[in-house]
């Protein structure tokens, strides 16, 4: 078992908040994944002069990076602010994966910054649906 399965069971009161903490450990793990991929990437891209691909990933990292962060405080858990950020987080992912598989062909960062938003995108989708209010 992972530190983070163990710190999410251990969080009190996460049980009561709506969260299915199970399914938000795999979507933080994506969020962190992804945050990691877009900042290499953007990195990368700065190398490249490719402006608009870099500063694309460099949103989707910081809104990956405060989805991440939110998950991990259960107890401040608002339904319409989890809601929201979600599907913001879902939004700049898939913008980004766009904006990256232009480049998937020359740029295998891109590629992987892709694919590591997509798999961002699919695991918000998944907690998401797990919610409740």
């Amino acid at each position: 078992m992972s530190m983070m399965a163990d710190m999410m069971k251990s969080m009190p009161m996460a049980e009561t908040t709506g969260m299915d903490m199970s399914m938000m450990q795999g979507c933080i793990e994506a969020c962190s994944a992804a945050s990691m991929a877009a900042t290499m990437c953007a990195d990368a891209d700065g190398a490249e002069n490719m402006g608009r691909c870099a500063s694309m990933c460099m949103n989707t990292a910081d809104v990956a990076m405060t989805m991440m962060r939110m998950m991990m405080r259960p107890n401040g858990y608002d339904m319409g602010c989890m809601t929201s950020m979600m599907t913001a987080c879902m939004t700049m992912g898939e913008a980004c994966a766009a904006e990256c598989m232009m480049h998937a062909e020359m740029s295998e960062h891109c590629r992987i910054c892709a694919s590591a938003c997509t798999a961002m995108v699919e695991a918000c989708r998944s907690a998401m649906a797990s919610m409740s209010s």
